[in-house]
């Protein structure tokens, strides 16, 4: 009987008295947001169809590819949109002249 009356006096005294120790708290957990996902938003990007209009452009298949890039900055810059695929090409990975086969 002294042990069920000395768990009820604990439990009664651990609910009433405030917590100390290492997992007492003084100030309300920062809960961080949980991350939005980029699916909950609408599209907000170019349609397919404007993005195809661009990129299939008649008078940007005469262009050097360093003219088509720029091509496609300026068009997608008059949409209002920002072009940030840019591709770096030098000599080194473009080749201009076939490769001569020795044998």
């Amino acid at each position: 009987m002294r042990d069920a009356i000395a768990r009820v006096l604990a439990r009664a005294l651990f609910l009433l008295l405030p917590a100390h120790g290492r997992h007492r708290t003084t100030t309300p957990a920062v809960t961080t947001p949980a991350p939005v996902s980029p699916w909950a938003r609408p599209w907000t990007g170019p349609s397919s169809t404007t993005a195809r209009a661009v990129f299939t452009a008649p008078e940007a298949r005469a262009l050097t590819p360093e003219q088509r890039e720029h091509f496609y900055a300026t068009a997608w810059a008059e949409l209002g949109h920002v072009y940030i695929h840019t591709v770096a090409v030098s000599d080194v990975h473009h080749v201009t002249t076939p490769a001569a086969v020795t044998a």
